[in-house]
């Protein structure tokens, strides 16, 4: 959720008050020695210019945060300045790519900006319009699914699929050939724990691919748009192409994404409790 913006202290905070605040403090000391050596007239030129100040003070923070411009102001402030927070913590996320990931995401910043530049020397204009300028948004996407990708590439990479297999295997078997309906019960149930198990495995198989081609079309509507620029008779032919669709198409993947997150979550747990050292046998502890 987005911080609530205390124009008041952005008022504060702003240069020209803090100066206007230092030159009535000053000319409250330059009063003071200035004056004559009188108690009353020493009094009045230290408090009449702090006085003046605090009036002008209060009149400023009454007006200027309420007034629609100065608002505007601090709000594209504000913006800029989260914009710029953002992309300083992606570009440390980046750093943590391996240099093949890392590859990938420099290409496409750097066809992006080549998109920018090519689409101001092609069309002679100073500004990208704001529906090529999603491109920025799109390569945003780009390291965040990417980022996702990899993490659960990893994960899955500890996940043996073939073991899982022979476990329920070996459950099936065990069950057949238990001696009593006790152990058949235990055995039934280490095989349903399996095969959430492999149900898990399967699920979170199928988001990686849907990352993995949600990636592919990312590049490859870079590559279309930087075609397209390159060879486009008007600046008008741009708006043909789809960024909507891909749009929704990320925002689809994201929830997909958030829908396995918690079976991330549990994964992650259960891998920090098998990291645990063991408990010692029953016997063991007894003694």
């Amino acid at each position: 959720m987005p911080e609530q913006v205390s124009y008041v202290k952005e008022a504060i905070k702003e240069p020209l008050n803090i100066w206007a605040i230092v030159i009535f403090v000053a000319l409250a000391v330059f009063a003071v020695t200035a004056a004559p050596d009188f108690v009353f007239l020493k009094w009045l030129a230290w408090w009449g210019p702090l006085v003046a100040g605090a009036a002008a003070e209060a009149l400023y923070l009454s007006t200027l945060p309420n007034t629609p411009g100065y608002r505007r102001i601090v709000d594209q402030r504000n913006r800029r300045r989260a914009l710029a927070e953002r992309n300083r913590k992606r570009e440390d996320l980046v750093k943590t790519f391996d240099p093949r990931e890392r590859e990938a995401v420099e290409y496409l910043k750097w066809m992006k900006n080549q998109i920018y530049q090519n689409y101001k020397k092609f069309t002679g204009v100073t500004e990208v319009p704001e529906r090529i300028e999603t491109l920025d948004v799109y390569w945003e996407a780009y390291v965040d699914l990417l980022d996702t990708y990899r993490r659960r590439k990893n994960h899955m990479r500890s996940i043996n699929r073939q073991t899982i297999q022979n476990q329920m295997q070996q459950a099936d078997r065990a069950i057949a050939t238990a001696p009593d309906d006790d152990t058949r019960r235990l055995y039934h149930t280490n095989l349903d724990f399996l095969q959430k198990r492999m149900k898990t495995y399967d699920d979170m198989e199928r988001s990686m691919k849907r990352v993995e081609a949600q990636l592919q079309s990312i590049e490859s509507f870079f590559g279309l748009v930087n075609d397209q620029v390159i060879t486009m008779p008007t600046p008008e032919h741009i708006s043909s192409l789809d960024f909507e669709s891909l749009l929704s198409s990320i925002e689809l993947t994201r929830e997909i994404l958030d829908e396995t997150a918690p079976i991330m979550s549990q994964l992650d747990i259960s891998d920090r409790s098998s990291s645990q050292p063991a408990r010692p046998p029953l016997e063991q502890r007894q003694s």
